[in-house]
C-alpha cells in the first residue's frame, strides 16, 4: 500500500517503527566495546518517542516532487530521519542531566543518568551527536546537497539553535520574560531542531525554492507550536500520558507560555500558528498532506 493511501494513525505509526528499525540498525551494537557506551546510547534512542521529528523529515520529502533517484532518496530520509531522532536524544539525556533539568523520568522509563551513571550518560550525548553528522555524510545524494544538510543540522543543534535556547531557559529561571524573549528562546530551544527536520526532507528531495519557502514557513510556526503545546501539556497532562514529570516547569518558576498568557490563551496562540501553518501549505498542494496532518497532531495533542 503506498504511504498516502495509509490513514494518518497508520502512517505516523508505521514512520515511527520504520524509523526505529533504521536506528537499531545503525547504532553500535551493544556487545562492541565499548559496550557499556554503547549500551547507554542505544537505550537513550530506542524504545519510546513519537518520533514526531522523523515523520516531519518523512513528511516534508513525501510533499516535494522527486529530483533523482528514488531508491536513493529514500534512504537519505532514513538517514536524515534518523540524524534528527540521534541529536534530540542526545539533547534529552544532557537536559535530563542533575547539572540541567536534574529528571529521573523519561519516555516513561528512567532517565540515561539514573540507568547507568552521570559520567556515562553524558558520554553516550556526547557520542550521539557526531554519530548524527556521520549519517548525514554517507547519504547518497548530490555532495552540495549533503553541504546543506549538515550545516542545518549543525545550526539548529547549536549556539543560536537548541543548545543556545536551552541556556536561555536555564538563565531566565526565576526571572519573567516579555512574550517576545520567551517567543526567541523557544523558536531556538525547541523551533530549531522541528524546523531543520522539515527543512532536511526538502533538501533530501531536491525541493524548489518556492517549495523550500513554503516548507520554511511551515516550520517555523509549527516549531514555536510544538513548545507551546509542550507548555499546555506540563500543566493538564499526567506523568502517565507524558511519560516525564509533569509540573517540572512552574515547580522551578521556568517561563512558560502558559505561565504568561494563561491557559486558555495559551491555546488559542497554539490555534493561530497551526493555522498559519496549514495556510503555509498551500503552495504545495495535495502533497504537503501529510504535514498537515503533523500540524493537528502537534498541536491538538493537548485536547
Amino acid at each position: 500500500m503506498k504511504q498516502t493511501q495509509l490513514a494518518f494513525p497508520e502512517w505516523l505509526q508505521g514512520r515511527a517503527r520504520h524509523v526505529e528499525d533504521v536506528l537499531d540498525d545503525l547504532l553500535p551494537p551493544a556487545d562492541v566495546l565499548p559496550s557499556r557506551l554503547h549500551e547507554a546510547m542505544r537505550y537513550a534512542v530506542l524504545g519510546g518517542g513519537k518520533r514526531v521529528r522523523a515523520a516531519l523529515v518523512y513528511a516534508a520529502g513525501q510533499a516535494c516532487p522527486v529530483s533523482g533517484s528514488v531508491l536513493a532518496i529514500e534512504a537519505s530520509l532514513d538517514r536524515a530521519a534518523a540524524a534528527v531522532e540521534l541529536i534530540h536524544a542526545y539533547s534529552l539525556v544532557h537536559d535530563d542531566l542533575p547539572c540541567m533539568d536534574d529528571d529521573v523520568l523519561r519516555r516513561g522509563r528512567p532517565t540515561v543518568h539514573v540507568q547507568f551513571d552521570e559520567a556515562t550518560a553524558m558520554l553516550a550525548g556526547d557520542a550521539l551527536q557526531p554519530l548524527a553528522f556521520d549519517l548525514l555524510a554517507s547519504m547518497p545524494i548530490a555532495p552540495a546537497l549533503i553541504v546543506q544538510a549538515t550545516q542545518s543540522l549543525a545550526r539548529a543543534a547549536g549556539s543560536q539553535g537548541m543548545a543556545g535556547g536551552q541556556a536561555i531557559d536555564l538563565f531566565s529561571v526565576g526571572h519573567s520574560l516579555s512574550r517576545d524573549e520567551l517567543q526567541m528562546m523557544h523558536s531556538m530551544k525547541t523551533g530549531a531542531m522541528l524546523a531543520c527536520s522539515v527543512a532536511l526532507g526538502g533538501i533530501v528531495a531536491g525541493a524548489s525554492s518556492a517549495s523550500r519557502q513554503a516548507l520554511d514557513a511551515y516550520a517555523q510556526a509549527m516549531g514555536l507550536a510544538f513548545q507551546v503545546v509542550d507548555d499546555i501539556l506540563d500543566v493538564t497532562a499526567d506523568s502517565a500520558s507524558l511519560g516525564k514529570t509533569p509540573g517540572k516547569d512552574a515547580a522551578e518558576n521556568k517561563p512558560t507560555y502558559v505561565s504568561l498568557l494563561g491557559l486558555s490563551e495559551a491555546r488559542a496562540f497554539a490555534e493561530e500558528l497551526r493555522v498559519a501553518a496549514l495556510d503555509a501549505l498551500a503552495p504545495l498542494g495535495d502533497a504537503g498532506a501529510r504535514l498537515a496532518q503533523l500540524a493537528d497532531f502537534i498541536v491538538l495533542r493537548d485536547r
